[in-house]
C-alpha cells in the first residue's frame, strides 16, 4: 500500500529575503515562544557587498543572542555551500522549497568588547601581504613578519620613552630656556666638530684655548732640539729658507724672535711645530719618512698622525690621508698656536694662504673660535703699488659670538 504523495514547488526566483536558519553556540532553544527575534537588512541597498548583510537579534528575560551573516563571527559556510528549507502543507500536500541562510546566535553579555568588523577598513599593501603570510607563508617568512613586529612593538616603545623624556625636560628647563638652547647649536657650524679644547669660562685669554692641550709637556720637551736648532738660524739661512718657498707666517716669527733666551726657546719649538703643521697641511698623502728629515722626534710624529691624519685602504696598503676635515682642524690648531705665539692675536690672511685654504674657510674658522675680526693694511706694497689688507683675528673675552648666516646660492642660468 503507498503511501501518502506531495508536490514540491521551488521559490528561487523570489524577491524576498531567505528563510532564516539559526542555532545557538551554547545550547538548544526549549520554547521559541520565550524568545523575541527582530531581524535586520543593510539599508544600503544599492551597494554590492553591503545590501546582503543581515543581523539576527534573539531576546529573552535573561539573555540576548546576535547573529549575522557578515564579518568574523559569521558563519563561512553560507559562502560555500547554498542552504534550503522546505515548507509542507498538510493541506495540500504540496512542498514549498525556499533558498535558506545559516545565522550562529551567540549570547550577548553586558560589558563585553563588541567584535570590530574590519572588513570595511581599508588595508595597505603590506597590510595584505602580512595577512597572506600569516595564512600561506613559509616558517621562515612567519619568523621574519614576527622580528619585524615585535621590533615595530620595540620602537614605538621607544618613541614614547622619549617623549616622556622630552616632556620632562620641557617641564624642568622651560620652553624658552631649550628655544634658546636650539639658537646656540643652530649657530654652531661642522667646523666646531675640529677646534682644539676652549674654556670660555677662563680668568685669562692665554687659558682659553690653554697651550698643554695644544702640546703636553712631555712633546713640548721633546722639542728643545729643533727648537734650539730653529732659534739659532743665521740671516744668510733665513734669506735661502725664503727663497725656498718657507711660509710667509714661520718667516714672520723667524725674523722676529725675541731677545730674552727663555722666550727665545718657547717661540723656537712653537715655530717649529706650526713649520710641521703647515708642512702637513699641505699633503695629501703622509708617507712614513714625513718627518724625518727634520729631525722630527718620534712622539711628535705619532701624535700628528693619531690627531690630524685618517687611515685610508688605498691599492692593497693601509695610508695616512690628510681629509678636507683634518686641513680644517689643522687651521683652528695652528690659530690656536699662533695666539700662544704672537700674544693672541693672528694673520688670518697669511694663515690661509700657506695652508692652501680658501679665505672664507679660514674666516669661518676664527669665527668659530669667538675672535674679533678686523682689517689692517700688509706692510708691503703689491705689484701695483697699493696695499693689500690683511685679516687679523684676536682673542678677546669674552669671546664673540657670531650669529650663523645662510645664503641659498643662485643657480647660473645657462645661455
Amino acid at each position: 500500500m503507498e503511501g501518502p504523495r506531495c508536490t514540491w514547488k521551488c521559490c528561487d526566483d523570489e524577491k524576498d529575503d531567505s528563510a532564516v536558519v539559526l542555532q545557538f553556540s551554547n545550547g538548544n532553544a526549549k520554547s521559541t515562544e520565550e524568545l523575541d527575534f527582530r531581524y535586520y537588512k543593510n539599508v544600503l541597498a544599492s551597494h554590492p557587498r553591503k545590501r546582503n548583510r543581515r543581523i539576527l537579534v534573539a531576546e529573552s528575560d535573561r539573555l540576548s543572542y546576535l547573529g549575522h551573516n557578515f564579518g568574523t563571527g559569521s558563519l563561512r559556510c553560507n559562502n560555500l555551500c547554498k542552504y534550503y528549507v522546505g515548507v509542507l502543507d498538510k493541506t495540500s500536500m504540496q512542498m514549498e522549497v525556499h533558498s535558506a541562510q545559516l545565522f550562529n546566535m551567540q549570547p550577548l553579555i553586558l560589558g563585553e568588547s563588541k567584535p570590530v568588523d574590519d572588513t570595511d577598513t581599508p588595508k595597505s599593501y603590506r597590510q595584505k601581504v602580512d595577512s597572506l603570510i600569516e595564512a600561506f607563508g613559509t616558517n621562515k617568512q612567519k619568523r621574519a613578519l614576527s622580528s619585524r613586529r615585535n621590533n615595530q612593538v620595540a620602537e614605538d616603545s621607544l618613541q614614547q620613552a622619549v617623549a616622556q623624556a622630552a616632556s620632562n625636560i620641557i617641564d624642568q628647563k622651560g620652553m624658552e630656556v631649550l628655544q634658546q638652547e636650539v639658537v646656540d647649536s643652530e649657530a654652531l657650524t661642522d667646523t666646531v666638530l675640529y677646534l682644539p679644547v676652549c674654556k670660555p669660562e677662563a680668568d685669562s685669554e692665554e687659558d682659553v684655548y690653554p697651550f698643554n692641550e695644544l702640546l703636553s709637556d712631555t712633546e713640548y720637551a721633546a722639542l728643545e732640539s729643533v727648537g734650539k736648532k730653529i732659534s739659532g738660524l743665521t740671516a744668510e739661512e733665513l734669506l735661502k729658507m725664503r727663497e725656498q718657498g718657507c711660509p710667509r707666517t714661520v718667516m714672520r716669527h723667524l725674523e722676529a724672535m725675541p731677545v730674552n733666551p727663555e722666550a727665545r726657546d718657547r717661540q723656537g719649538r712653537c715655530v717649529w711645530y706650526l713649520f710641521l703643521l703647515i708642512k702637513l697641511a699641505n699633503q695629501k698623502f703622509v708617507s712614513h719618512k714625513f718627518g724625518s728629515e727634520d729631525d722630527c722626534p718620534k712622539i711628535i710624529i705619532n701624535k700628528v698622525m693619531k690627531t690630524f691624519t685618517v687611515e685610508s685602504f688605498n691599492h692593497g696598503r693601509v695610508k695616512n690621508v690628510v681629509a678636507s676635515s683634518m686641513r680644517v682642524k689643522l687651521a683652528s690648531y695652528c690659530l690656536a698656536l699662533l695666539l700662544h705665539i704672537n700674544h693672541q692675536t693672528a694673520n688670518l690672511t697669511l694663515l690661509h694662504q700657506d695652508l692652501g685654504l680658501h679665505e672664507s674657510r679660514m674666516v669661518e674658522v676664527a669665527k668659530s673660535m669667538g675672535l674679533k675680526l678686523s682689517k689692517m693694511p700688509s706692510e708691503g706694497r703689491d705689484q701695483a703699488g697699493s696695499f693689500d689688507e690683511h685679516r687679523i683675528a684676536t682673542l678677546q673675552l669674552p669671546l664673540v659670538k657670531y650669529e650663523r648666516f645662510t645664503q641659498n646660492k643662485k643657480r647660473k642660468k645657462l645661455r
